[in-house]
């Protein structure tokens, strides 16, 4: 008597599918006059950008104000980034604690996770006063 047996569970199927849906695999393009090139690409360099990401990030950037959902621009997320580093590393030191440079690690990596969702709220307080 055989069994048939799946190769892959259920499970792992719509785990792989999932997955792929993440990929990047879809290029978008359009083609530049040399002098717009130039242009594009000082830009690109100014920002600390290469082509490829400076692209995408501009086209998210349209598509999340396209659907509506709160933003904060670049600048604004870095300025309350360095806001939250100051604020979570000076009352410590404030208080005479010691500063180590696991706690400091602590810190920047919770910055950078939260710097732009409460830039976001920044923005919008800002709108609603």
């Amino acid at each position: 008597m055989k069994v048939n047996m799946p190769l892959l569970k259920d499970e792992a199927l719509v785990q792989r599918a999932e997955q792929r849906a993440s990929f990047r695999l879809t290029n978008v393009s359009s083609k530049l006059s040399q002098s717009e090139t130039a242009r594009f690409d000082a830009l690109a360099m100014r920002r600390g950008q290469h082509r490829g990401e400076f692209i995408r990030s501009l086209i998210l950037d349209e598509l999340a104000h396209d659907s509506g959902e709160p933003t904060a621009s670049a600048e604004l997320s870095e300025i309350v980034g360095i806001r939250l580093m100051l604020m979570n590393v000076l009352k410590p030191l404030a208080a005479g604690q010691k500063l180590t440079p696991e706690i400091f690690d602590g810190i920047m990596t919770e910055v950078k996770k939260r710097k732009k969702s409460v830039a976001i709220e920044a923005r919008q307080e800002a709108e609603r006063a």
